[in-house]
């Protein structure tokens, strides 16, 4: 998107409702350089005639608390009690609204200022219509509660009351803005819990699972379990004639897994009968193409590939060879990794209505504008006849940045015009049709001078890529720690082929990249005679600004530097060889989604496997915690999710094309009994605050892992962690 122009009038615009209420209307320009171009944010803000106000939240709710988020910047700005405000959900549309989506932690920092400015602009023209009603220069006016007053008159009214008049104001220059000193903030850093919780506590139908349209059919969806194998045939007619059976249907896919592959939908008044139905279909699929992929020639075919050379480098500085030739000490080691599913607790579902040429879409999506892209696409209709309502997601995790069932139940609905369709995926549809974390192996080697100085460093990476270049969230970034803090640094990459559709999973590479990288420096680290955190520290050095390529926030030594500084003191480290025998503790660090965390994890064997005692995590996300109580669950919630990757027994496995995993007795989650206590701290910094939605989760299986290392002298370089590994 081209940079905007903006007008005072295209700024804000307000205007009244009916009943004496008054809409504001504010568009104001994103900075955008995390991801580019700047973008619009369009926020609806309307003050009803009992001084009641309500907020528009315009980015999809997947528990990452944005839906509360948002409305408390411009509450605040706006100078309310949180008392007075109702929150509504928008539907989706970039045009209006400006970019929703959900992902990647960037809500945060995208519209921290954006979203402020709207709620202070709304307020400039409130006092502006009091100053021009009591004839006093607006500077001398204050506001709080909902209301203007004069201190030298004494005077006050309401925002309801001034509806009239400040409609009337021009829209204030956005420069000339000037937003609350952080400490004035009554709103913004106070523990506000998410506005949907007690609906959700109350069992109210609010997720895309719930939702029901009057005469709606429910569908299920049944594809070839290879992903890519094609429809051949199947018993249409005799599923056709069960009991409940609607309708029988089959799709022509475009063979991609973002939209649509080959497939057969079934259609009742009842889920449960069309998923009856759906047991008794006979398909037969062409999975020729398809079928010769599975983990164990993926595992043989890695192991080949470390020994050779690489298909292509990702970062080379300085002279590797000559480094490793010249070294005083080399540690070398391999480590590999699963392909993961999403598993979230919410399957896959879309509802959606074809009516008149036009199509009407209720969807649990954490994308939705590049959903409208595919369902144009499916459906040859232009963009402006789709309509895209969100609903409350149960788990994205980054699934549902991927709408394929979207397009699904778009392409079904196109075949019934009229007819509301319901698709949802069973547990093992969503099991089996997902876009996994890739898996990946590496070939580690480390060079020490004889002062245990780390002197260089390579890495081969080998993972599944298709024209010389890495599948989705397959990529290692040129910056891996510790290239860009040691002048020798060879990170290189190998590609495999497979027929797995992958995506992003929650702190997409990171969750990763982390495990084995900081489990492998902890190696290094022992091989030089001290522990991580001196390593890291050493590799850090003084504080400074490290590019990390176009579009993207520098690296800031100093903040990384804090936060291993903090954990550190949080946890006691420096007592950690008192503990009793078979006990131990480890310490990560990463750098992920702008967000620099340093975590410690104490273990212990029970009945030969780990049991996570507590987790220390101190983070750094800026000079602002929003929300208090809601960023200290982003960050448990991502370190339960860690240790479920690490512990709970959780890999996809596929034998002949399809994945073996239908649920989670076999993909399974981390349980209540095994989360350990978590006890988070931030450190403030004077930067602009960033997103909570990743950047916890990836150091806390290095952690671990080091953990384990220092409770029993074994390095796991594999995952998940299974009992025999300490047989």
């Amino acid at each position: 998107m081209n940079a905007p122009i903006l007008s005072r009038r295209r700024f804000l615009s307000a205007s009244l409702v009916a009943g004496g209420g008054l809409l504001f209307d504010l568009n104001i320009p994103l900075a955008g350089a995390a991801e580019g171009a700047p973008q619009i944010l369009t926020a609806f803000v309307r003050i009803l005639p009992d001084n009641r106000v309500v907020i528009g939240a315009k980015n999809a709710e997947i528990g990452q608390g944005a839906k509360t988020m948002l409305p408390m910047l411009i509450a605040e700005e706006l100078d309310v009690d949180w008392a007075q405000v109702t929150i509504e959900q928008t539907h989706a549309d970039q045009k209006i609204f400006g970019g929703q989506t959900a992902g990647g932690s960037r809500t945060t920092p995208r519209e921290w200022l954006p979203t402020r400015k709207a709620g202070a602009a709304a307020r400039a023209m409130l006092v502006a219509a009091a100053a021009q009603l009591w004839g006093v220069a607006p500077a001398t006016l204050k506001t709080g509660s909902g209301k203007v007053s004069d201190p030298a008159s004494g005077k006050s009214i309401s925002y309801a009351a001034l509806a009239a008049a400040a409609a009337q104001q021009p829209a204030p220059d956005p420069a000339t803005l000037k937003l609350k000193d952080p400490k004035d903030f009554r709103i913004i850093g106070q523990s506000i819990g998410g506005v949907d919780t007690p609906a959700i506590v109350a069992g109210k139908p609010l997720f895309g699972i719930d939702f029901k349209l009057p005469g709606m059919l429910y569908a299920v969806l049944e594809t070839c379990p290879a992903f890519g194998g094609t429809f051949q045939s199947a018993n249409l007619d005799a599923v056709k004639a069960l009991p409940g059976v609607a309708h029988v249907l089959t799709i022509k896919g475009d063979g991609t897994p973002e939209s649509l592959f080959d497939g057969v939908a079934i259609l009742s008044s009842s889920w449960w009968s069309a998923n009856q139905a759906r047991e008794a279909l006979k398909v037969e699929w062409d999975m020729s193409a398809v079928s010769g992929f599975s983990t164990e020639g993926y595992a043989a075919q890695a192991a080949e590939r470390l020994k050779g050379k690489a298909d292509g480098d990702i970062v080379r500085a300085g002279d590797v060879d000559a480094a490793f030739a010249t070294a005083a000490k080399t540690v070398s080691a391999e480590y590999d990794y699963p392909f993961l599913a999403h598993g979230t607790l919410e399957p896959q579902n879309c509802t959606a209505l074809f009516k008149d040429g036009a199509i009407e879409i209720w969807a649990p999506t954490q994308n939705p504008e590049s959903g409208r892209g595919l369902v144009a696409k499916a459906l040859n209709l232009p963009p402006d006849k789709i309509r895209i309502n969100f609903t409350r997601i149960g788990g994205g995790f980054g699934r549902r940045l991927m709408n394929d069932y979207m397009v699904q139940a778009a392409a079904i609905a196109a075949q019934l015009p009229g007819v509301p369709v319901k698709l949802l995926y069973n547990r093992q549809q969503d099991m089996q049709r997902d876009f996994y974390r890739p898996a990946g192996w590496h070939g580690f080697r480390a060079a020490l001078d004889k002062t245990g100085k780390l002197t260089a460093f390579h890495d081969h990476f080998v993972t599944f890529g298709k024209d010389s270049k890495p599948v989705r969230s397959a990529e290692m970034p040129a910056t891996e720690i510790p290239a860009g803090l040691i002048d020798t640094v060879l990170l290189e990459q190998s590609f495999l082929s497979s027929n797995m559709p992958t995506g992003w999973l929650r702190a997409p590479g990171s969750n990763a990249l982390a495990f084995v990288t900081q489990a492998f420096l902890d190696e290094v680290a022992q091989a030089a005679g001290k522990d991580l955190p001196t390593l890291m520290l050493e590799l850090l050095g003084e504080p400074r600004e490290l590019p990390r390529g176009p579009n993207a926030q520098p690296f800031v030594t100093g903040r990384a530097r804090g936060v291993i500084e903090k954990v550190v003191a949080m946890s006691g480290w420096a007592d950690r060889g008192k503990l009793p025998k078979g006990r131990g503790k480890g310490f990560a660090f990463y750098y992920s989604h702008m967000g620099y965390f340093a975590e410690v994890l104490e273990v212990a064997l029970v009945d030969g496997m780990p049991k996570v005692a507590t987790v220390w995590v101190a983070g750094d996300v800026g000079s602002q915690i929003i929300n208090p109580m809601n960023a200290l669950h982003q960050a448990q919630g991502s370190v339960i999710e860690g240790l479920g990757q690490a512990l709970a027994g959780q890999k996809i496995t596929q034998v002949a094309g399809a994945v073996e995993q239908a649920n989670f007795d076999t993909h399974p989650l981390q349980r209540i009994p095994d989360t350990p206590q978590i006890i988070v701290e931030f450190v403030k910094t004077d930067y602009p605050p960033t997103g909570m939605g990743e950047p916890a989760l990836p150091p806390v299986i290095p952690a671990l892992v080091n953990a384990l290392h220092a409770a029993t002298g074994k390095r796991i370089r594999t995952l998940p962690i299974v009992p025999e590994m300490f047989a």
